[in-house]
């Protein structure tokens, strides 16, 4: 994705500018990832940002049916 390689994301509304669809979501661990939406909202890929260091990583990429039963808030 070329819009990420080259953002330089401060904050979660850096991230919202380049991609409205993507929602910070809470997770067992206490920690916060980001969930962008793609396709019309058939697909979530589900990204730690670390805004100190300019990384992003995924950490999954699922169907929103899958997405919708949460089991993935625990894993995380």
């Amino acid at each position: 994705m070329p819009i990420v390689k080259h953002a330089k994301w401060k904050t979660y509304l850096d991230v919202r500018q380049s991609f409205p669809g993507t929602d910070p979501v809470k997770v067992a661990s206490g920690k916060r990832v980001y969930v962008f939406n793609f396709i019309g909202n058939a697909y979530r890929m589900i990204c730690a940002i670390h805004f100190n260091t300019g990384k992003v990583f995924m950490l999954r990429f699922m169907t929103h049916a899958n997405y919708s039963k949460e089991k993935w808030k625990n894993e995380l």
